[in-house]
């Protein structure tokens, strides 16, 4: 079965994701703080992180934090903080989905299993090779003008979306649906952020002459150019 590691101090409301998602088929280890979650986080190799913000000792953000060090496993941070700026801090720093409570069991199942699928090994078959960038699926990494840059699950999938478009632009919708799984194109701030942690992985000296490879399309979305 599937692992989940939920963290959330909330005593009855722990037991009740863990009966939720035990029913669903999942395999659920809890964690009431931040230590115990690291702890069973390299313990347990989970699949999927589900993540509370308001934990005794360690918060969910040095969780998050940490555990963005250790590994590219999902992270859905579950919180009653339910402000936009919240929901873009959770993001920027690496969640790769925030859901507020109080929340509908369907919809966090969902999003749960759309994040399994895209946490699942890719279906290119063999190393993408293209001027400058050689994609290399086993590994989740890309090799950008000779250096190999390790990137997670969402960066991964994003850069492939846009190359297999090169020099066509994908709209944020498009890259909703394809890379986070939301075809009702929620969420647009999502793909704001996963572009600029892939910019920062694919960034190059000031003084090369290769250029930003992902171009912004002001009010549309972006578009793979590549390397000159």
């Amino acid at each position: 079965m599937t692992g989940l590691l939920v963290v959330e101090d909330d005593p009855d409301l722990g037991l009740a994701l863990r009966t939720v998602l035990d029913r669903a088929g999942y395999e659920t280890v809890l964690a009431e703080d931040g230590q115990t979650a690291l702890r069973l986080l390299f313990a347990e190799r989970p699949a999927l992180m589900i993540l509370d913000l308001v934990l005794p000792g360690l918060d969910g953000w040095e969780v998050l934090d940490r555990t963005r060090d250790m590994t590219d496993l999902p992270v859905l941070i579950l919180s009653g903080r339910t402000s936009p700026a919240e929901r873009v801090r959770g993001l920027r720093a690496g969640a790769d989905d925030y859901v507020t409570k109080p929340f509908d069991t369907q919809e966090l199942l969902a999003r749960i299993e759309a994040l399994l699928r895209r946490s699942r090994p890719d279906q290119w078959r063999g190393d993408y090779v293209e001027a400058g960038l050689r994609m290399v699926p086993e590994r989740r990494s890309a090799v950008w003008q000779g250096r190999e840059v390790r990137l997670s699950d969402i960066e991964y999938r994003l850069l492939q979306v846009l190359v297999r478009n090169r020099g066509r632009v994908v709209t944020n919708e498009q890259l909703l649906d394809l890379v986070w799984d939301s075809p009702d194109g929620s969420g647009r701030e999502r793909v704001k952020f996963a572009v600029l942690r892939l910019r920062r992985r694919l960034s190059v000296p000031e003084a090369s002459a290769v250029e930003d490879p992902v171009e912004s399309v002001r009010g549309v979305g972006y578009r793979y150019r590549g390397a000159p």
